[in-house]
């Protein structure tokens, strides 16, 4: 296995910088893009404040089954420029296009065999990239299929569990009077408490419907929810399984929390700094880059050796 750098350029001309992990032995490779969840992530899915260390174990693992990979930096974070904060939805969803484009379009990497994992919001992203013609598999990690506002809403009722019972309906009616606020502003950036916040990122995932996309996928697809995500509901599995025409296998793993570690407690955010202290569960990579071999194999041309 060997690390590259790799910069895409987006539709903007602004340049997303990562790295093409690239299996041992020669190409040409069938290849993965890596879509991470919401925030100020680096290619890793790492902040400064919390560590998923997500990035790495994943590509180790595709380099293994002998697929490449290639992950980037948000815009605004690690060695891409931009503005974190000014960036909406739509902007993460064209530049995965971008991405992939790009992937697809690389010496040494088989333009018929390129996958997609999406991890929360970039599941989300992954759905719609299952609809373009340069992509063959699609995984979906912690992805919901609901109106974006429904999926937030529950995710905050969800979160809410574990605060005394005075403060909730505190709380609650905060949130609501702040999501209407959130909702009328015109701005890329909103305070809320005195804190900046990406209004239109927020703005933009509100009104979101994943579904559409899933019922227009044409490739395998692989879904898979932990039973102890508090940020996704593993309910969704069986509306994607319902939605996705072609094949979906679906996966709701019991102990699996939104951070894709395993944790026999009662599931709750704030457990996760002690889960992040311990790595990606090994039988989630096992299974997601067994599947995507196993896929990606399939589209290999008959004339290939």
């Amino acid at each position: 296995m060997r690390e590259v750098d790799l910069t895409v350029t987006a539709d903007d001309g602004l340049r997303l910088a990562g790295t093409l992990t690239l299996p041992a032995g020669p190409g040409p490779h069938p290849a993965v893009l890596l879509l991470h969840g919401s925030g100020r992530l680096d290619r890793d899915a790492d902040t400064t404040r919390l560590r998923m260390g997500y990035g790495a174990p994943m590509a180790a693992a595709l380099a293994k089954n002998g697929i490449a990979t290639f992950r980037y930096d948000r815009r605004g974070v690690g060695a891409t420029p931009g503005d974190w904060r000014a960036t909406g939805f739509t902007d993460n969803r064209r530049d995965a296009v971008a991405a992939v484009r790009a992937l697809a379009a690389r010496p040494g990497i088989r333009a018929d065999a390129v996958g997609v994992i999406g991890h929360s919001e970039g599941a989300i992203h992954a759905m719609s990239l299952g609809t373009r013609p340069e992509v063959a598999a699609v995984v979906l990690l912690a992805g919901f299929a609901r109106p974006g506002e429904d999926a937030l809403r529950r995710q905050a009722r969800m979160i809410a569990r574990d605060l005394p019972s005075f403060v909730r309906p505190v709380l609650r009616a905060f949130a609501v009077r702040q999501l209407a606020r959130i909702k009328a502003t015109g701005t890329d950036v909103t305070r809320v408490a005195g804190v900046p916040v990406n209004a239109r990122w927020l703005r933009e995932l509100l009104a979101h419907d994943p579904r559409p996309d899933l019922a227009n996928i044409r490739v395998p697809v692989l879904a898979i929810t932990g039973g102890k995500d508090v940020q996704v509901d593993p309910a969704d599995l069986a509306e994607i399984r319902r939605l996705v025409p072609g094949e979906a296998e679906i996966h709701r793993i019991a102990d699996l929390t939104h951070l894709l570690r395993r944790d026999p407690g009662r599931p709750s955010v704030r457990s996760y700094r002690r889960q992040l202290r311990h790595p990606v569960d090994a039988d989630l990579l096992a299974q997601v880059s067994g599947w995507l071999a196993r896929r990606l194999r399939e589209t290999e041309p008959a004339d290939r050796p």
